[in-house]
C-alpha cells in the first residue's frame, strides 16, 4: 500500500504521517516513510534522532555531482540507485528517507537539483516489500508535477477553517487530472463534532477518518519525543483509516 499524505501548511499532514506509519508498524508491516517536505521533521515525530539527519535536498554538492549540470545542461536520469543504503535510516521495522524539497536553485532554478529528488523518489516507490507512507510538501505542486501519480491512496489532511478546505479542493481536482482514484479527506484537529460536521459540509463528502485534538500529543511534540507514544487513541483512528482504504 502507498499512501500519500497532501494538505495545505500547517495541517498537520506529518502528524497523520505518523499515526498512519505507527498503525502500519503495529499490524508486523514493514514500512517506509519518506519526508518530502521542504521544512521535514518526520524524523523526529517518529522518535529517531534528527540530530545527524541531513536532508537531501540540502546536500548541495551530491545533488550537483548526481545531476551533471553544467551551465544549462543537466543530466535528466542521474544515478540514485546508492542513495538508500547511504542514507536511510531504520529503527524497529521502519525505514526513513528524509528528501526534503528544493524551492529555488541558487541562479533561481532549481531544475537539476529536483531531477535527483524526483528520480530518487520514483525509485523508492517501487518498492514491493513494504509499505508506504510519503509526506508530501505544502500545497499542490507536486500533484500539479505528477509526482505521486504511483501511489495507491491519496490522503488531504483538512482542519475545520476554509483555507484548508480550499487547497484540499485543488488537490481533488489535480488528483482526478492524474486519475488517482482512491482519494479521501481526513479531518485533523478537530476539537468536537460541529467541526467534523463543518469539514463534512464544506468538503461534500465524509472523512475517511477523524483525529481529535490531542494536548498529550501537543506536550510529547514539545518535548521532542515520539508523538505516536502519547496518543493510542489516534493511533487506533489511524488503524481504522488504514482498514478502510484495504476496502476502498
Amino acid at each position: 500500500m502507498k499512501i500519500a499524505v497532501c494538505g495545505k501548511g500547517g495541517v498537520g499532514k506529518s502528524t497523520v504521517s505518523s499515526f498512519i506509519i505507527r498503525a502500519l508498524l503495529e499490524r508486523g508491516r514493514k514500512v517506509l516513510a519518506i519526508d518530502a517536505d521542504p521544512s521535514p521533521h518526520l524524523a523526529r515525530l517518529l522518535g529517531f534522532d534528527d540530530s545527524d539527519i541531513t536532508p537531501i535536498a540540502e546536500m548541495k554538492e551530491l545533488l550537483d555531482e548526481r545531476s551533471g549540470r553544467d551551465g544549462p545542461f543537466y543530466n535528466l536520469n542521474p544515478k540514485v540507485d546508492d542513495l538508500p543504503e547511504r542514507f536511510m535510516k531504520k529503527k524497529d521495522g521502519l525505514s526513513l528517507m528524509v528528501l526534503g524539497a528544493i524551492r529555488q536553485g541558487g541562479a533561481g532554478c532549481a531544475c537539476a537539483e529536483n531531477a535527483v529528488l524526483r528520480n530518487l523518489l520514483n525509485r523508492l516507490l517501487l518498492s514491493k516489500d513494504e509499505d508506504i507512507v510519503l509526506d508530501m510538501e505544502a500545497g499542490v505542486e507536486h500533484l500539479g508535477r505528477g509526482t505521486i501519480a504511483s501511489v495507491d491512496h491519496i490522503l488531504i489532511v483538512v482542519q475545520p477553517y476554509r483555507g484548508s478546505i480550499e487547497t484540499a479542493e485543488k488537490i481533488d481536482r489535480l488528483a482526478q487530472d492524474l486519475k488517482i482514484e482512491s482519494l479521501h479527506i481526513v479531518a485533523n484537529n478537530c476539537r468536537d463534532e460541529e467541526d467534523v460536521r463543518f469539514i463534512e459540509q464544506l468538503c461534500g463528502r465524509k472523512p475517511i477518518g477523524v483525529f481529535h485534538f490531542s494536548p498529550e500529543t501537543a506536550r510529547a511534540e514539545r518535548k521532542g519525543v515520539a508523538i505516536t507514544d502519547a496518543a493510542p487513541e489516534l493511533v487506533k483512528e489511524a488503524d481504522n483509516i488504514i482498514a478502510r482504504l484495504e476496502k476502498a
